[in-house]
């Protein structure tokens, strides 16, 4: 098994959205940054190396942008896991990292530990791109 296919893979808008997530992260985790938009020919081969895996997350932002993006990988990426950050916070380089440590914690990421606070039900969950209800762990 490859390295890339050992890992979870989260799959986020930009580099700052990455490195945001890396400092709660308390696992190695493979990122791709789509930059915002993924053009026709990136999409087909960003389905070409994912679409068997059953590891692929995806958190965007809570925008027009983040939506558009999300429903684009849903239809092309059925598998893959959705994460969302709270639509107050907009963006996942604005989002409280104890809010992003809850929210991977709840995908079965191993986040760093002191930044799981006691919180109630702050974060909104993951979900399969087949279940369109969001759950809440």
């Amino acid at each position: 098994m490859s390295d890339l296919q050992a890992r979870k893979l989260l799959i986020v808008e930009g580099k700052t959205d990455k490195q945001r997530l890396q400092l709660v992260l308390q696992e190695p985790v493979d990122f791709i940054c789509t930059n915002g938009t993924l053009s026709y020919n990136e999409l087909e081969s960003l389905i070409g190396l994912l679409q068997d895996r059953d590891d692929v997350y995806i958190l965007v932002d809570a925008d027009v942008s983040g939506m558009r993006l999300r429903s684009q990988l849903r239809q092309e990426l059925p598998n893959a896991k959705h994460l969302y950050t709270r639509r107050m916070y907009r963006e996942v380089a604005t989002t409280p990292v104890d809010v992003l440590a809850w929210v991977l914690s709840q995908a079965h990421f191993l986040v760093k530990e002191h930044l799981l606070l006691p919180h109630k039900s702050i974060g909104q969950g993951v979900q399969r791109s087949t279940d369109k209800r969001r759950v809440e762990d």
